[in-house]
């Protein structure tokens, strides 16, 4: 039965998140194609122009990624689409990691076309080997490897995603067992659990800072910054919200079996 859920929820979800994708791609192909005529500042001028749309295309498939996600899970768990999910013969928790690993996959999805756009708009072997060296000199200032340094950074991208669309899952959950203003009510319930999140965040970087000379420097702004200190911040921002979101998603998932309350 999750197959199936997630089956039908992908497809509601990519629906319109695809045409972003179509959008990013074609504008992509023209900006470059553009591009590469020589002599022209016209059509370079233009293949600019389409090329800042890819990138507004870009950034809006994520949004309505994680838009259409929430849509989603309002629709088919409290709206009207929510009398015949509650009628089949599944579990509440198994209707929450439907939505979720959907939620999920279409991250993942979009950010691999993202980096497939861009390398089409900006893929030169000058741009790889600046890129290169840029990465080289970063990993090499951080004391690591270059393909290290990119996992960490994807990571931490992807993993903060993933924590902003679990808070808004917990939002919409708390915000409809309300009996009015629900939907304010969710996006109130959403904003204050990430700013306490992000205060709790920083609470913990100062503890940390006081058994670690290293990073309480970076803290005090007025003593040298090192390396490791740096370090000791990403390690910890990845192990940080790596918690965050099996919190949430447990929370989500307890707070969703209590019981919902049909609009």
């Amino acid at each position: 039965m999750l197959g199936k859920l997630l089956k039908y929820d992908l497809k509601w979800i990519y629906k319109a998140v695809v045409v972003f994708y179509i959008l990013a791609f074609l504008f992509s192909v023209i900006g470059r194609g553009l591009n590469s005529i020589e002599n022209s500042l016209v059509f370079k001028t233009i293949g600019q122009i389409s090329m800042a749309f890819a990138v507004g295309m870009m950034i809006s498939s994520l949004i309505n990624c994680l838009m259409r996600s929430w849509a989603r899970f309002v629709r088919n768990v409290y709206k009207d689409e929510s009398y015949l999910t509650h009628t089949l013969p599944v579990k509440k928790n198994t209707i929450y990691v439907s939505k979720v690993l959907a939620a999920i996959i279409c991250i993942f999805t979009t950010v691999l076309v993202i980096i497939t756009c861009l390398a089409i708009c900006y893929y030169s072997q000058a741009n790889i080997d600046n890129l290169k060296s840029v990465l080289e000199i970063t990993a090499s200032t951080y004391n690591t490897t270059v393909l290290n340094l990119i996992f960490i950074i994807s990571t931490l991208i992807f993993i903060e995603i993933v924590f902003v669309l679990l808070i808004g899952y917990v939002g919409i959950i708390i915000g409809h067992q309300f009996n009015n203003g629900k939907m304010v009510k969710s996006i109130a319930t959403a904003i204050i659990l990430y700013m306490l999140t992000q205060l709790l965040s920083l609470a913990g970087i100062y503890v940390l800072g006081l058994f670690n000379t290293q990073v309480m420097n970076l803290i005090n702004t007025t003593d040298m910054i090192s390396i490791d200190s740096i370090k000791n911040i990403l390690y910890f921002a990845i192990g940080i919200y790596i918690i965050y979101i099996v919190i949430y998603y447990l929370v989500g998932k307890s707070q969703l079996e209590k019981g919902v309350n049909v609009e």
